[in-house]
């Protein structure tokens, strides 16, 4: 009976870690396809199949100038500047377009799913994106809504969690997924809809306080954030950290500095290791993944392009 019992134990426990390393290969390693987009031409269809990346066709793409802070065509003006705020290095990309369309996202290797991620880099490059910010990186959690380029992915809600809504005509909306389907949000026009947060600034005014800080982060922390200044004029934001050269920023920090530039709507995307910004193929700050330098993979991006 001692020697059942011994084996019985020994079973459970192999079983045991068996499902655990399962479930843990499961969330974070095994990628899972749910839907892949194809590069089409919007029919108004809005499955989960298809998602526009067609070139708007009253658009022009001659470029009239660009250098390694400054793009400049018919339909779009990109200048970038550095700036040293709370210790922090905090690179600014000022975005104005002729069209929302131009403002655009992008999943990791043209597919919905669990762990289905890259570089942002990679991704920006895929898309042929002027400019590029890592996205919510929606893969990372099992609610939360996800709207990318007016498909509806995902309408589980996550109670509490903040989302930032891009309308179609470019303007930008902080809502609660318990006050809102998403569902509702497709009808009423949402093109995009991010789920990671929180929100930054709502009508000019900070939403944020000095407590607020996204769970199991650190306080000071790289950071990437959307925000709009007015019609059709942007900003994409990311601060580097966790290093000696720059701290990071605390969420109120960086809503703050957003405030100083004069962002009317401003919204915390996926940052830490996360935090990249491209432009014209080049990584623009320095990512800091865990104990190495480089970029993380992450399921989505934000970028401006045709």
């Amino acid at each position: 009976m001692k020697r059942f019992g011994k084996l019985y134990t020994l079973v459970f426990t192999f079983a045991l870690i068996a499902f655990s390393a399962y479930a843990l290969l499961d969330t974070f390693v095994i990628t899972r396809v749910y839907s892949s987009v194809e590069q089409s031409t919007n029919s108004g269809t809005n499955t989960a199949a298809v998602e526009t990346a067609a070139t708007p066709q009253s658009l022009s793409v001659e470029v009239a100038e660009s250098d390694e802070t400054a793009y400049r065509d018919e339909n779009m003006s990109i200048s970038l500047s550095t700036y040293y705020e709370n210790d922090t290095t905090v690179y600014v990309a000022d975005i104005q377009v002729d069209s929302p369309e131009l403002l655009k996202t992008a999943l990791s290797r043209n597919s919905y799913g669990r762990n289905v991620t890259a570089a942002t880099s990679d991704t920006a490059a895929n898309v042929d994106a002027i400019l590029a910010i890592n996205g919510d990186n929606y893969g990372s959690r099992e609610k939360g809504y996800v709207i990318r380029n007016g498909v509806l992915y995902r309408d589980t809600a996550s109670k509490g969690q903040e989302d930032l809504v891009i309308y179609a005509d470019g303007s930008f909306e902080v809502i609660n997924e318990s006050e809102i389907s998403a569902q509702e949000l497709i009808d009423s026009g949402a093109v995009h809809v991010f789920s990671f947060g929180p929100g930054l600034i709502e009508d000019g005014e900070i939403s944020v306080d000095a407590d607020d800080e996204v769970d199991r982060a650190k306080a000071s922390n790289p950071r990437t954030a959307i925000g709009i200044l007015d019609e059709n004029h942007y900003v994409f934001v990311v601060s580097d950290g966790r290093s000696n050269e720059s701290e990071g920023l605390t969420l109120k920090e960086l809503a703050l500095f957003m405030q100083r530039l004069g962002v009317q709507y401003a919204y915390n995307l996926d940052g830490g290791g996360s935090s990249t910004m491209v432009f014209l193929d080049e990584v623009i700050n320095n990512p800091t993944s865990g104990h190495n330098n480089g970029e993380r993979a992450v399921t989505d991006i934000v970028y401006i392009g045709y």
